[in-house]
């Protein structure tokens, strides 16, 4: 099999890399990064693509000294869609963050090739978009995140079975327990200490307000056609059953494993064989139990959030997404405090009057009004 890797400098991207060394007969075509060129430039040196990418120009010029003159290097937008449609790859891995990996995917599936997804907010705020599109062109988006992986895993030889309700597991981040006067004190330091997963920034800070979860609950919407209100939360701090699936009959499937992202990633390059590995395996005797928890929606309000804006449909998930990536940019540059970020996705989400088809070019639009007005509500705090 031939792959592209878009983010391949960042956490999922890292670890996809890994699973290709174990595989052993998959070749990587494409590789690339936002701005870290010294991890790409070794990269490159050890998989041999024909095309890498770096997001910054800058960065894309001193690469582009750096390597031999057989890879071809590109920067932007325009090199990312151009490492998503290269023709003779078979399928892209979307490892990107934030809205950025939406025109990547849309190229992808216009060119026809399958789509690893763990850039959760294609779906979020485009899902009603790209699911009919890869349905038409005969294209598979298969997940990465170890929820939906899940999910995946329990509906398999259950086409056909009405699903009654999924349950999303969250760990409950690193905040799990505090009360919202606590949370108008924690860092930097303390959002980013994730108690389980090893993740990228902008995905830990997601993952402490609980919005990871509810982008996760949007992209499970369109990736398995569900309705949202047959999608249920469920805090399970142990980070052990990665989702579940209750059927009609009122029956449940887990999915379980180590808290290793290697497992949904090699799963779905091999997809739908199992192929052995030496990843982590889970100690029974050691992790004997497991609890679950309500989520507290008035701690952790943008899990409601990104429930309202779901049942608000249009173009309200595009708004709370790019306000949400706002939010969390200006927190991690210490310009708002961790207890704002709801409060400006809210305002935004407030300030929108706009209406219109959910296309590429209304959500873009979306998304540039959201990105303003979440930077205007954050200089007034």
């Amino acid at each position: 099999m031939k792959i592209s890797v878009l983010g391949s400098t960042g956490s999922i991207g890292t670890q996809t890399l890994e699973v290709v060394e174990h595989l052993g007969d998959v070749e990587v075509l494409a590789l690339t990064a936002h701005s870290n060129i010294d991890l790409l430039e070794q990269q490159i040196t050890r998989f041999k693509p024909r095309l890498a990418v770096v997001y910054e120009q800058t960065g894309a010029l001193e690469l582009k000294k750096r390597v031999d003159s057989g890879v071809e290097v590109l920067s932007g937008l325009d090199g990312l869609v151009a490492a998503a449609a290269l023709a003779s790859a078979d399928m892209v891995v979307n490892a990107l963050v934030g809205n950025v990996g939406l025109l990547p995917t849309v190229a992808a599936i216009n060119a026809r090739k399958n789509v690893a997804l763990a850039n959760k907010e294609v779906l979020a705020c485009a899902g009603e978009l790209i699911m009919p599109m890869a349905k038409a062109t005969g294209v598979q988006i298969l997940p990465i995140d170890s929820e939906h992986s899940a999910i995946f895993q329990c509906l398999a030889g259950n086409e056909g079975n009405e699903i009654e309700r999924i349950y999303l597991t969250a760990s409950g981040g690193p905040f799990r327990g505090y009360t919202p006067e606590r949370l108008a004190h924690v860092t930097v330091a303390d959002a980013l200490n994730h108690p389980n997963w090893d993740m990228g920034r902008k995905i830990t800070i997601d993952s402490a307000t609980m919005m990871n979860k509810g982008l996760e609950v949007m992209e499970a919407r369109w990736l398995f056609d569900v309705d949202p209100r047959c999608i249920s939360v469920l805090v399970h701090p142990q980070s052990i059953i990665h989702s579940m699936v209750e059927f009609t009959d009122g029956q449940i499937l887990a999915q379980l494993g180590a808290a290793d992202m290697r497992l949904p990633i090699q799963h779905v390059l091999t997809h739908p064989r199992r192929m052995t590995s030496s990843f982590a395996r889970l100690d029974f005797a050691r992790h004997n139990t497991l609890t679950f928890e309500q989520p507290d929606y008035e701690t952790f309000p943008c899990l409601r959030l990104a429930y309202d804006a779901l049942a608000a449909g249009g173009l309200i998930p595009a708004i709370l997404n790019a306000a949400n990536e706002t939010a969390v940019e200006m927190f991690l540059a210490e310009k708002i405090p961790f207890n704002q970020i709801s409060v400006i996705i809210d305002r935004t989400i407030s300030a929108y009057t706009g209406s219109g088809a959910v296309d590429i070019n209304n959500i873009m639009q979306a998304d540039s009004f959201a990105r303003r007005t979440a930077r205007d509500y954050a200089a007034t705090m």
